[in-house]
């Protein structure tokens, strides 16, 4: 039986595929975030969605109860769609692809959004993900990731991955298309480890940034820089206030200078958990946890 569920099949110029999905490959919402940014920003429409009875078991990945206007009660269900708009500046298409990473089906749904590319004409797929690192929030987000084209990761700023090991729905879907001749890149912000469970609007910012510059686009960025600012000063205020927490974010930065001076390479990191929004208690709360658990005495 057939995933993809076509409302219409739209007429695209030269579409771009840009997806990004929730959980695993998803640290700090920092992927997810991006689409969600980039879709609000250039007023994307669905077009067309995979079926989610085939894709998620709902004992793992339970619907969610929503309340409207306090009273009418409304089931939300994992949803994988695509959505289409119009870059600005440029006479293109793009294709936005994203969701919960599903749990079954793999292959099905690889196989299907491969054809789906080739009908659509999408030419050049961008994968966006975050993983959880070794880094401080201090520094500049790490956007590390990897391309089979030469001429596509020069633009992209990334190098030839060596990683081996487990992947995600990111590493099968790049594959799959690449087996179709369409050209992909991957970019993987990195997220401080020790604010795993928070959003973070810095990586978010990163990877639009990254994004918007592989597909030759625009984008007001003055929302996310904001968040982006806040969210640095909130782990600053944090930091500041425990001088465990000072010198650990300040070996990390050590680390990363020397890092640098090595040269480039992928960032350490883990498997990113479904994370949960953040805010100001939640931050603090998040710090505290991990200085608890890490100190010598604990």
């Amino acid at each position: 039986m057939a995933l993809l569920r076509w409302a219409e099949r739209p007429e695209l110029r030269r579409p771009v595929l840009l997806a990004a999905f929730e959980g695993w490959n998803d640290a700090g919402n920092a992927a997810s975030g991006a689409v969600a940014y980039l879709r609000r920003a250039w007023t994307g429409k669905e077009f067309a969605s995979f079926d989610a009875e085939e894709l998620w078991d709902f004992t793992a990945s339970r619907p969610q109860v929503r309340l409207e206007s306090g009273q009418t009660r409304r089931l939300e269900w994992p949803k994988l769609e695509l959505v289409s708009a119009t870059l600005p500046g440029r006479e293109q298409d793009v294709v936005l692809l994203s969701g919960p990473e599903p749990q079954l089906r793999w292959r099905s749904l690889a196989r299907e959004l491969r054809e789906a590319s080739t009908e659509l004409g999408v030419g050049t797929a961008v994968f966006l993900g975050a993983l959880l690192a070794d880094v401080p929030h201090t520094r500049p987000v790490h956007v590390t990731g990897g391309a089979a084209d030469p001429e596509l990761a020069a633009l992209a700023g990334v190098e030839p991955s060596y990683y081996e090991g487990p992947t995600g729905i990111v590493g099968v879907l790049s594959d799959a298309l690449g087996q179709a001749g369409i050209p992909t890149v991957s970019l993987w912000a990195s997220v401080p480890h020790y604010v795993s469970q928070s959003t973070s609007p810095k990586a978010t910012l990163a990877l639009v940034e990254r994004a918007t510059h592989v597909l030759g686009a625009k984008v007001d960025l003055a929302q996310l820089q904001i968040a982006a600012a806040a969210y640095e000063r909130q782990i600053d205020e944090l930091v500041a206030s425990d001088e465990d927490a000072t010198a650990y974010v300040h070996k990390l930065e050590a680390q990363d200078e020397e890092a640098e001076h090595r040269g480039p390479g992928n960032a350490r990191g883990g498997e990113g958990p479904r994370l949960r929004p953040a805010s100001g208690e939640h931050i603090a709360a998040e710090v505290e946890r991990y200085l608890r658990e890490h100190r010598p005495d604990s």
